[in-house]
């Protein structure tokens, strides 16, 4: 069932809106972090997972916490099921999200190939300080990193009391983490109510009806909203964390009984003759299956923060601009396919810990930087940076409600792929 935000370069707009608005001691958060499911979860349940980010907690070790030093970003916790034999642990949340170090590191376009490598890097320093060895559990294993890769998530970002912070080290730190993971009862969703709890008491609370009295990570954040409406001290912000382009897109995340009648279609005849079970599919539709984790959400970027999303009018405006940009490279020469590219290559970390792939175009090995810190200055033909930049913005300006892109992030990619392409024309002129 169960397999944010706060940076050093990040929120400063935000913050500043904050300070004004709300007493000087109310600077801490946390965040729940509501996980849209994949893969099988995604194909059969659909219940996704649950998290939650502490901006002013971080981590001697996955396992120790302290309060945040000047510029560190906080970690996420979550209840883990199968490792290391704890029940939680904590990863800081760049890792978490992209298994990178660092927002700049972040790979712009990520197949499961290197997803693979970016996992195996990060998650043996975390083995090292668990004592354990990730590579024999690696399915579970990779819970604890770059959860961006195959899924959607979305923030519910709420005011703390840094007391409240050091309360909630305290008893972390000094109860038992032994793995207690039990699907019903025990869950990543029930560990998300404990926290937030204990920070607003009653905040979330299960659904009978919808979940069958089993927690949700959906259910925690429909009545961590609820609960942010009649509470305005609380301060209540949403977010999207939208999925790093690449790999098969995650899917809206559901409850117990919405699983069972969405995800499983040879129930519903059932549940047509059922006068008993259609009473209560209807009830539960209308308690909580229309609750929508990104109505009036904000984007989130590793590398600025929080930005407003992208207006369907700028989204059309860019695609009219790549439309022409396509046309006239494709008039000028063939265009080569990024993704059967990339199949054939070796993904790598360059000397700052950038993501790379290493591959052989006409006799020759070259580098093709794979994010904003290192696309633009390795060995790659130009042509090569084109199309990663190109594969890029196509995925975000697909149209969707809400956006899962950022005015700024595309603006950004926009602007890095007109100088690949005057690279690229200028290397034309250069042949002729």
């Amino acid at each position: 069932m169960c397999s944010w935000i706060k940076l050093a370069k990040s929120f400063t707009f935000l913050a500043a809106i904050v300070s004004c608005c709300v007493p000087a001691r109310l600077h801490a958060q946390v965040t729940l972090l509501l996980e849209e499911p994949y893969s099988y979860d995604g194909t059969f349940a659909g219940t996704g997972h649950a998290a939650v980010y502490l901006s002013r907690v971080c981590a001697e070790s996955p396992t120790l916490l302290r309060r945040c030093r000047p510029g560190e970003p906080g970690v996420v916790l979550s209840r883990y099921n199968r490792v290391a034999g704890r029940d939680w642990i904590a990863i800081p949340l760049i890792p978490y999200l992209y298994a990178v170090n660092n927002p700049e590191d972040v790979p712009l376009f990520a197949d499961a190939k290197l997803v693979a490598f970016l996992r195996h890097h990060y998650l043996q320093k975390i083995a090292a300080e668990l004592d354990d060895n990730a590579d024999e559990r690696r399915d579970s294993w990779n819970q604890l990193a770059g959860s961006a890769y195959n899924r959607t998530l979305y923030g519910f970002r709420i005011a703390t009391r840094p007391e409240q912070d050091d309360e909630l080290i305290r008893i972390l730190n000094s109860s038992p983490n032994r793995e207690s993971y039990k699907l019903l009862n025990r869950n990543c969703a029930d560990f998300v109510k404990q926290i937030i709890n204990f920070y607003y008491p009653k905040a979330i609370h299960r659904s009978i009806i919808a979940d069958l009295g089993v927690m949700t990570p959906k259910q925690a954040a429909k009545s961590l909203v609820h609960s942010a409406r009649r509470h305005r001290e609380m301060q209540l912000t949403t977010f999207i964390i939208p999925q790093v382009p690449g790999l098969k897109r995650s899917k809206p995340v559901h409850g117990v009984l919405e699983s069972l009648v969405l995800a499983k279609k040879y129930v519903t005849p059932v549940l047509l003759f059922h006068p008993v079970l259609v009473g209560t599919v209807e009830v539960a539709y209308w308690a909580g299956w229309r609750f929508n984790p990104a109505k009036g959400a904000l984007i989130f970027d590793p590398a600025t923060g929080l930005e407003m999303p992208l207006t369907d009018a700028q989204r059309r405006a860019y695609e009219s601009s790549i439309s022409v940009l396509k046309r006239d490279t494709e008039e000028a020469e063939s265009t080569p396919d990024w993704r059967k590219i990339a199949t054939s290559a070796e993904p790598q970390l360059d000397a700052a810990g950038q993501p790379f792939l290493r591959m052989q175009v006409d006799g020759r090995t070259v580098h093709v930087g794979l994010c904003r810190g290192n696309a633009m200055r390795l060995t790659a033909p130009p042509e090569l940076v084109q199309e990663l930049l190109l594969t890029r913005l196509e995925h975000e300006l697909k149209p969707g409600k809400p956006s899962r892109a950022s005015e700024q992030q595309v603006k950004t990619d926009w602007k890095m792929l007109q100088g690949a392409a005057e690279a690229r024309q200028a290397a034309l002129a250069g042949e002729r």
